[in-house]
């Protein structure tokens, strides 16, 4: 009887911004019933000391570099072969100690940036489900180009609305991060062999991109991956990400100043755990938003491009700068008007169901796509006008999309729309909503085999 419980392995890209979204889930289908073991990395594990009293077990497995991680990689090839040569024989490692259990292993969620998973799953007999932790319409232009070798013809006819500025860096500036573009690629090598394809996304918000994808490939949208709290509160004990590679003492601070200021007042300013601005990026952002009430986030690694004498002149009545926020709260916050990202997809997607216009700076890879769909297919924010040659969003362009989305002419149509798109997204995680019927679908497959 224990055994048709079903137990599944889930096993994310060693990075903060896949680990967040497979916990998640791995949340909700404990709630469902299965039994759920997260691997991460030894080293990600020793850097994280997860909390190993949770429902959630936790197991490491080897990415080839324990002490260092992928910074101590030569390359990001070399990583990517290790790692499959040591993962696969640890993720095999674990399955066989859980064979004589009580809960053996009857499934393998792996991150799609880790194709060769699924040939672990299938030697044990396995269930084998890719997650992509990316949006569906960005998948599909990543599949359109993976079946023409690597190459996109504009227009897509099913897209017309992608131009070439609209889509992820790597066609956008050709040439760019050619080993990232392949590892993007290689996510769909054997992908038709799965019994499913997760997305981090919710039916709804992307009813045509589903689809279109789903004539590839069985679909199954498992998102948002935000906490339940936050949303459907059906998991009463789901209050927050756990596992964060960076953390502050910071949170009770910032909240406590955001209680303070007026409903709708603050910017709020954070790209991610990887972007890297230019000095001259971060000069004009730094002159922008300090005509406004602001909660910016700047990592360690990037402050020292602030300009001279910047965090001097920050009036701490009204602005903040910080090395890391807790950004569920701060997103959650009624002081807060917009968010200046990146356009990450968690943070785009937790702007969304938190019902925060955005105000799009992106970056690279899928970021500059999510922006494209924030401002013209969503209509939750507007996108930065950068300079065509340096690509740099001038200060004035910047302060003007921030007014836009504060107090401009859209600026109701925008968080009219915000509104809407989190309502969509409670209901789609509500008993018999689309996610919920995904991940009941997904779970009965478990617990069949």
């Amino acid at each position: 009887m224990e055994h048709k419980r079903g137990h599944v392995l889930a096993v994310p890209y060693p990075t903060q911004g896949h680990i967040t979204p497979f916990r998640q889930f791995c949340k909700r289908l404990h709630f469902k019933g299965l039994k759920t073991t997260l691997a991460l990395t030894t080293f990600v594990f020793n850097s994280i000391n997860p909390d190993l009293s949770g429902p959630i077990s936790i197991a490491t497995i080897s990415d080839g570099y324990d002490h260092g991680g992928f910074e101590t990689a030569d390359s990001i090839d070399d990583y990517l072969k290790d790692f499959k040569t040591s993962g696969s024989k640890t993720i095999a490692d674990i399955i066989q100690k859980h064979q004589t259990s009580d809960n053996p292993i009857t499934c393998i969620v792996y991150d799609a940036f880790l194709p060769w998973a699924l040939d672990v799953a299938r030697e044990f007999g396995l269930v084998a489900t890719p997650f992509f932790t990316q949006p569906c319409a960005v998948n599909y232009v990543y599949y359109l180009s993976y079946i023409n070798n690597g190459s996109l013809q504009l227009p897509i006819e099913e897209l017309p609305f992608l131009e070439l500025q609209d889509l992820p860096s790597f066609f956008s500036v050709s040439g760019s991060y050619p080993a990232y573009f392949e590892m993007v690629l290689q996510q769909f090598i054997n992908f038709e062999k799965a019994d499913f394809v997760l997305v981090n996304s919710f039916q709804e918000l992307e009813l045509h991109e589903n689809e279109l994808w789903s004539k590839a490939c069985p679909v199954l949208t498992i998102g948002p991956t935000i906490p339940s709290i936050y949303l459907d509160q059906r998991i009463k004990s789901d209050t927050g990400y756990d596992l964060n590679l960076f953390e502050s003492k910071d949170d009770s601070f910032c909240i406590n100043w955001l209680d303070t200021r007026p409903q709708g007042s603050v910017v709020y300013v954070a790209f991610g755990s990887m972007a890297q601005l230019t000095n001259v990026q971060m000069e004009e952002l730094a002159s922008a938003v300090s005509n406004f009430s602001f909660l910016w986030v700047v990592r360690s690694s990037e402050e020292e491009k602030l300009p001279s004498g910047f965090l001097e002149t920050v009036n701490k009545e009204k602005s903040l700068v910080l090395k890391w926020s807790p950004q569920l709260q701060v997103l959650s916050n009624k002081a807060i008007g917009c968010f200046l990202t990146h356009c990450g997809w968690n943070s785009t997607m937790e702007a969304l169901t938190f019902g925060v216009p955005m105000v799009a700076m992106p970056q690279w890879t899928d970021q500059p796509m999510n922006a494209k769909y924030i401002q013209d297919v969503w209509k939750a924010g507007v996108r930065v006008k950068t300079e065509k040659e340096s690509g740099i969003a001038k200060r004035e362009e910047i302060e003007f999309s921030i007014k836009e989305v504060m107090e401009g002419e859209r600026s109701k149509e925008m968080k009219k729309n915000v509104k809407k798109w989190r309502d969509l997204a409670v209901k789609s995680l509500n008993e018999g909503g689309s996610t919920d019927t995904n991940i009941d679908t997904f779970v009965s497959r478990v617990q069949s085999k």
